[in-house]
């Protein structure tokens, strides 16, 4: 049985509301229907399993229903496997549905999902995880430190290049396309990967470790994504930003399948479906569906985030790709991303448990930095020596002049990074 957990707002009874989603997402019609017995229906019908009160509000999440008390409650509703089969686009459809639509709610809100041993096995989820993205930028014991490459600079292949060499220099481990970048005509993604590949090819041969560079291969047309994701892969490429609200759950999986690169997931767009905590679907159960098409690591934003999440949902966040579905190997690396240097990274260690298995990922927090990009990968890799040794940011900063440097730039505002 697939059991989906939803938050329930309505002027009304929340029971009758359970009763109408499990209803109205399996066997329900408006009329009886020819052939339709109790037999049939207790075969594919969903069934409410628990409903939980929780404390009314004043203040509705939807606008449109008069009331002046609106009860809420959490709702278990047991959906079998037998009629939604193991297929994600399915699953989707009995997560999200016509459940929004429902007459009498002012808020509902997808907020748990617990899939049973039918879905182990039915989709490849991570081809390298955790642990492949380990191996192959060669770090253990601390986290992957990684940059970004800034589309609104408008820098050009060469440019990028540039940036990226000394980036590399500087002993970075990741770098990245940000989500914007994909093949714009002042960047066209094949004179990117032929201005940056020659570099990270020849870091490896000088020094046996070669950095991670993830191109921005997205695209609607999923033969088109192929070809770019062949592009990268011919030249020596080992990893791929892909925007998978915009390529969506069927894009991921043509290209998971086809794959030979670490598949870097940016999450945009999936605000719109959060964003309002009486309205869309938690974090917790989204990143299910990504995972178990294939992603390998998952940006989650981070502590001091730039934008609107707080702290909270950002742990909530890397709890949950951090989380095993089924087995270990269904994790995905998390990305903490959004505003970084190195100044959150003592909060970060803690807040997550005290674990290195991680990217951390600065774009501004690096480039940014008063001694340049180089400098900003040293402050940023000093501020991580220092959490790890449980060593104060401030005191270590006396003896490491790169630290020292950004917590006097990115300190008084660390939003700004």
């Amino acid at each position: 049985m697939i059991i989906l957990t939803y938050l329930i707002e309505t002027p009304g009874s929340t029971e009758a509301l359970a009763a109408k989603i499990a209803s109205d997402q399996s066997t329900g019609t408006f009329v009886p229907l020819p052939g339709e017995t109790t037999e049939l229906k207790a075969r594919a019908a969903a069934r409410v399993l628990a409903v939980r009160p929780l404390e009314p509000t004043i203040t509705p999440s939807l606008p449109d229903v008069p009331g002046k008390i609106f009860n809420r409650a959490e709702a278990d509703i047991g959906f079998p496997i037998e009629a939604v089969g193991t297929d994600l686009s399915a699953l989707m459809t009995i997560a999200i549905g016509g459940t929004f639509s429902i007459k009498g709610l002012t808020g509902i809100r997808v907020v748990d999902m617990r899939l049973p041993d039918e879905f182990r096995g039915a989709h490849p989820g991570p081809r390298f995880g955790m642990v492949g993205s380990r191996r192959l930028t060669g770090i253990e014991g601390r986290p992957i430190i990684g940059s970004i490459v800034k589309p609104a600079l408008g820098l050009r292949p060469h440019e990028s290049a540039a940036m990226v060499g000394e980036l590399i220099d500087a002993g970075v481990d990741f770098i990245k396309d940000d989500e914007k970048l994909m093949s714009p005509d002042y960047s066209p993604l094949a004179e990117r990967v032929k201005a940056i590949m020659p570099l990270v090819l020849e870091r490896e041969q000088r020094t046996g470790r070669k950095p991670m560079y993830a191109f921005g291969i997205s695209h609607a047309d999923p033969d088109e994504m192929m070809r770019n994701h062949d592009l990268v892969a011919e030249a020596g490429g080992n990893a791929a930003v892909v925007n998978i609200n915009s390529v969506g759950m069927g894009g991921l999986a043509f290209l998971r399948k086809r794959s030979s690169l670490v598949i870097h997931a940016h999450r945009n767009g999936w605000d719109i479906l959060t964003r309002h905590p009486g309205l869309g679907m938690d974090f917790k159960v989204w990143q299910q569906f990504w995972r178990l098409l294939g992603v390998d690591q998952f940006q989650i934003n981070g502590i001091g985030a730039k934008y609107w999440e707080p702290d909270d949902s950002f742990v909530a966040s890397f709890k949950a790709v951090t989380t095993p579905i089924f087995a270990r190997g269904d994790c995905a690396l998390p990305v903490v991303c959004s505003g970084q240097w190195g100044g959150q990274a003592p909060e970060t260690y803690s807040r997550t448990g005290g674990t290195v298995d991680l990217m951390y990922l600065c774009g501004g927090g690096i480039v940014s930095h008063p001694g340049g990009p180089a400098a900003g990968v040293r402050a940023v890799q000093q501020a991580w020596q220092a959490t790890v040794e449980g060593i104060d940011l401030e005191t270590y900063a006396r003896t490491h002049r790169e630290l020292e440097q950004s917590l006097k730039k990115f300190g008084a505002d660390p939003k700004a990074a």
